[in-house]
């Protein structure tokens, strides 16, 4: 096996460890609460802000991975 094929499968498997991440940090980060039929958000802008980059990151590392792959 080729060491850029190597590179490739670690780069996609970091890439689906920061999703996951990402992922429960989204989740994590938000809440609503319905009180009396008000609806009150209580999400944590900045912990989904790292979501959403970690959930970035990971788009960015699968692509890379599959083209090292490929290549």
């Amino acid at each position: 096996m080729k060491a850029t094929k190597i590179i490739g499968i670690v780069l996609i498997a970091l890439s689906i460890y920061l999703g996951y991440l990402g992922i429960n940090k989204v989740s994590n980060n938000t809440s609503e609460i319905n009180f009396l039929g008000i609806e009150i958000d209580a999400s944590n802008e900045s912990g989904q802000n790292q979501g959403f980059i970690f959930l970035g990151l990971a788009g960015v590392l699968l692509l890379g991975g599959v083209y090292t792959v490929k290549k």
